[in-house]
């Protein structure tokens, strides 16, 4: 059965409206069911998968390993889905997705193509007008599932509509994807899209010009095929992998260092760093030592150690220098790559450093920066998102009295476990500001807050309870917790997209949940253990777990 398409006519009241239809939107609805809930799911894209479906950028990759970054709440779907690599493509996890909203039979309850422009909540009827096109819907709850980085930050350059070439942006990639053959090729940023794509269009383009403000910190991925073997080894004794994932601070199966960078030896910490890189992966040296985050003269080491890394590469005296970051290792998201500082090395490519020499405009035949121009046929957009909120805030969100979910966040976002904003009751938001979200292995953390707010409905349903809503108090309490936790590692002094720096105007607050997946799990567990401490049931409000 295909799914739903927006429709004119009547009026639809349903139990739960929810927004999204990626790894979030596609399990939330997999649990209503369970219920015995009515739900719809929305989805602006033409097909489920969220991230997966927008991001066909060339070399787009995830950088968690494939068989973590996947479903754990079905045996069936472990043992059916045959992941290929060590690192799963964006084409391979796009495709597990249709596989899992084929098998669960998802796809009648969501409806595709359809844009979520508000939702409105009536206090008189305790329900949520979700606006949509088409038939007007009532929901009991909303559950955001709109993902962490799917709000894209547009380029706003002078001159961009005179182009006479071609110019894209890596979260908006034609599906038919892009000829780069014998073309002066243009990429803006040096984030981990661009690490990514980087290598792979250089194979084809006859010129490709890197424009890179900021240098970062990638790993090598020493991605690999997965042999059936190895894949079934991991399957058959799959959960204690992922109870091992759930209690990590990244969400990862990976043992915790259990030492510091200070108390070893410096050859210690360099056979550490070097089995690492040889490791290969996100943590490659996060998970060396203990203070990592909490310590820059540990912190250094790691720094050091990467630069060397990278200068042993980059053939280029001066493209290896300007490609050394100097922030703090891990404080902006550490990227993983497959031969991106070797590219450096072919004739073809040419790295432009536009912190010394700004980008100034588009030209009708290239891009102008400080020093000259530079033509070409084609430009890529490699710039990322207004992360965490932007994808929230795209919507206009109305809770008790009229207020908007935006004015509440002018200064920063605000919730409760990530999962709730005091003032709009029946809302919930998966991964959002305030939780572990992109500091982890998404899919964990997914799990974990469709589970809780399946049970916290089941709750509620079995209570004859209608209402519940984060309470001020509690919601204070967790800023200032998540705050406090932040305030004891280097991440909040990195001007990352982590605190909104790469958006003009964007409030610089840090957004995720520092303290770790397996702690922040067991403050949502205490929370619930205690009837929901913090929140206001029917007008009843449960003392939150902190002052």
């Amino acid at each position: 059965m295909t799914a739903q398409r927006a429709r004119p006519g009547r009026t639809v009241d349903i139990d739960v409206a929810v927004v999204g239809a990626g790894f979030a939107g596609l399990y939330m609805l997999h649990r209503l069911r369970g219920l015995g809930l009515r739900a719809r799911v929305f989805e602006r894209g033409s097909d489920v998968g969220g991230t997966w479906y927008w991001n066909r950028y060339p070399g787009a990759r995830c950088d968690i390993e494939s068989v973590d970054y996947c479903y754990s709440f079905s045996g069936e779907l472990l043992r059916e889905w045959a992941w290929t690599e060590r690192y799963a493509t964006q084409p391979e996890i796009l495709r597990y997705l249709h596989h899992v909203a084929g098998r669960l039979g998802l796809r009648r309850d969501i409806q595709l193509g359809t844009n979520v422009t508000s939702l409105r909540y009536d206090e008189p009827g305790n329900r949520w007008l979700v606006s949509a096109g088409g038939e007007p819907v009532l929901a009991r709850h909303c559950v955001l599932a709109v993902g962490n980085l799917s709000s894209v930050n547009r380029p706003d350059l002078a001159g961009l509509d005179d182009f006479l070439g071609e110019w894209h942006h890596t979260a908006q990639w034609p599906a038919g994807g892009v000829d780069f053959r014998g073309k002066r090729v243009g990429v803006v940023g040096t984030g981990s899209t661009a690490i990514q794509a980087i290598p792979q269009i250089a194979k084809h383009a006859g010129e490709l010009y890197v424009f890179q403000r900021t240098p970062n910190y990638s790993m090598p991925a020493q991605n690999r095929p997965l042999p059936p073997a190895e894949l079934r080894e991991v399957v058959s004794s799959y959960p204690a992998r992922r109870r091992a994932a759930e209690r990590s601070d990244a969400g990862v199966p990976v043992p915790p260092p259990v030492r510091s960078a200070l108390e070893v030896s410096a050859e210690e910490r360099r056979r550490m760093y070097e089995a690492g890189w040889r490791r290969g992966g996100i943590n490659a040296l996060s998970y060396a030592f203990t203070d990592f985050f909490t310590d820059e003269r540990a912190n250094v080491t790691a720094q050091e150690f990467a630069r060397e890394k990278i200068r042993g590469i980059v053939r280029d005296r001066w493209v290896a220098a300007a490609l050394c970051p100097a922030h703090h290792i891990g404080t902006k998201r550490t990227c993983v790559d497959a031969g991106y500082f070797e590219t450096y090395n072919r004739q073809n490519v040419h790295l432009v450093d536009v912190r010394t020499s700004p980008i100034r405009r588009v030209t009708p035949h290239g891009l102008e920066t400080a020093d000259r121009e530079y033509p070409l046929d084609t430009i890529v957009f490699a710039i990322g998102f207004d992360a965490i909120t932007g994808a929230l805030l795209e919507i206009d969100i109305r809770g008790r009295g009229g207020e908007p979910l935006a004015g509440k966040w002018s200064h920063g976002p605000r919730s409760y476990l990530g999962l709730s904003v005091a003032g709009f009751p029946n809302l919930f938001i998966i991964t959002g500001p305030g939780s572990p979200s992109v500091l982890s292995n998404m899919v964990v953390s997914i799990e974990q807050h469709v589970d809780w707010i399946a049970d916290c409905l089941a709750y509620l349903e079995g209570r004859g309870l209608d209402r519940i809503e984060a309470s001020e108090a509690a919601e204070d309490g967790w800023v200032r917790h998540v705050n406090d936790i932040a305030d004891g590692t280097l991440y909040p002094r990195a001007a990352s997209w982590y605190v909104g720096a790469n958006i003009p105007g964007k409030p610089r607050v840090f957004m995720p949940y520092v303290g770790g997946c397996g702690t922040y799990r067991r403050e949502c567990e205490e929370v619930a253990e205690r009837g929901y401490a913090g929140f206001v049931l029917d007008g009843t409000e449960v003392p939150p777990s902190r002052p």
